[in-house]
This record gives structure tokens, C-alpha cells and sequence, in this order.
């Protein structure tokens, strides 16, 4: 058995089947994709962990002081009036 696998010449054979497989074309937007990705996944990782901190601390505020209700700060504005349809004149094709 082998003691290192990814060495060398094994790892030259390695990145050109995924040349040839992937083509030379697709490699760079595949790079883009799996780093935007990468982005993405780290700021919705570093998200969760601040919801959790702050969870925990609302848990301890919330013992101290009831809630007070939330109000939204954008108010619906009325819908205007509809007027009615006016009557359509009859047909006189015959």
C-alpha cells in the first residue's frame, strides 16, 4: 500500500482527468461558484452565532423587564374608494 497517495505524479494525473472532465472553459466559473459559496456559508455561520448570542441575551432581558408590544413602523395606507361601473349601452346589431 502506498504511504502517500496525493504525491507527486499522482497528483499531476489527478488535475488533468479533472481537466479533461470538466474542460478548461468551466474550471474558472466552477472557482468562482465554489468561493461565493464559501462566502455565503461563513457569513450565515458567523449570522447564527450572533442570533445565538443575542437570543441568549434577550432570554436574561426579558426576565427583568415584560416585553413591551411591537409596533410596525410603516402604516397601510387606506385603499381608495372604487367607483361603479357604468351601465354599457345595449347592442342594436341584428
Amino acid at each position: 500500500m502506498p504511504s502517500n497517495l496525493f504525491a507527486g505524479p499522482h497528483l499531476w494525473i489527478i488535475l488533468i482527468v479533472i481537466l479533461l472532465l470538466f474542460g478548461a472553459a468551466k474550471l474558472p466559473a466552477l472557482a468562482k461558484s465554489m468561493g461565493q459559496s464559501a462566502r455565503i456559508f461563513k457569513g450565515e455561520m458567523k449570522a447564527m452565532k450572533d442570533d445565538g448570542a443575542r437570543d441568549a441575551s434577550t432570554v436574561d432581558n426579558t426576565a427583568a423587564a415584560p416585553a413591551a408590544p411591537v409596533q410596525s413602523p410603516v402604516q397601510a395606507a387606506p385603499a381608495p374608494p372604487v367607483a361603479p361601473a357604468a351601465p354599457s349601452a345595449p347592442d342594436t346589431k341584428a
